[in-house]
């Protein structure tokens, strides 16, 4: 019976350090949570009262910082960067890895001038780059990436939904994307994108 009670022990610390390699604070807080919650119940079946009061303080924090995540009303603001790009080429060198991680990035599209940049803050943070061009009727984006902290659609929704209409006004009908990575497809998916499979672009019409 004691080696069943240690196996759960086990479990337990290896949720809590799986916990500690997410990126998204998200996700962080509720394997965290979950792991506080199995280790709670360890602490109760070795009658180690002291052990289950602190996880279930932990389960408790983890869970106001959930409501916080899910309930709190983000700023989020579109800045054009429009000549000075030291800071977009600071922000592409830091994320250029994790950014191929979704779709080809071309770094040679951050100094094409007649191309749309801008970046998407959430609470005054850089949290987004979006990179596209005008193409006939078509808005073709090239580099959409949101960094780890903030990827929960938030932006996406923000660009897609919120300011859409910030697209019909450069006159086109359609916006394209390269397919790129299975969790890139996903995230267009969810951004209401349909695979063209004759062109083999994701695309959403406006």
């Amino acid at each position: 019976m004691q080696l069943w009670y240690e196996w759960i022990g086990y479990i337990a610390s290896l949720i809590v350090l799986v916990s500690l390699v997410m990126s998204s604070v998200k996700k962080l807080r509720w394997i965290n949570l979950g792991g506080s919650l199995v280790f709670a119940v360890y602490g109760m079946l070795i009658k180690s009262y002291p052990v289950a009061v602190m996880n279930l303080g932990i389960v408790v924090v983890n869970s106001y910082y959930l409501y916080q995540i899910y309930h709190q009303k983000d700023a989020l603001k579109i800045i054009p960067i429009k000549v000075d790009i030291d800071y977009l080429e600071t922000f592409v060198n830091q994320y250029l890895n994790d950014m191929k991680k979704f779709m080809d990035t071309d770094v040679n599209v951050l100094y094409h001038r007649d191309y749309v940049k801008f970046f998407v803050t959430r609470n005054t943070v850089p949290a987004g780059l979006f990179i596209g061009r005008v193409n006939g009727d078509e808005f073709e984006i090239l580099i959409d990436y949101t960094t780890p902290t903030y990827r929960d659609f938030k932006i996406g929704q923000f660009i897609y939904e919120t300011h859409q209409s910030m697209f019909k006004t450069l006159g086109v009908k359609k916006l394209t994307s390269a397919q790129g990575t299975a969790k890139h497809q996903n995230y267009l998916k969810r951004m209401g994108f349909i695979l063209d499979e004759k062109r083999n672009k994701m695309q959403r019409n406006l």
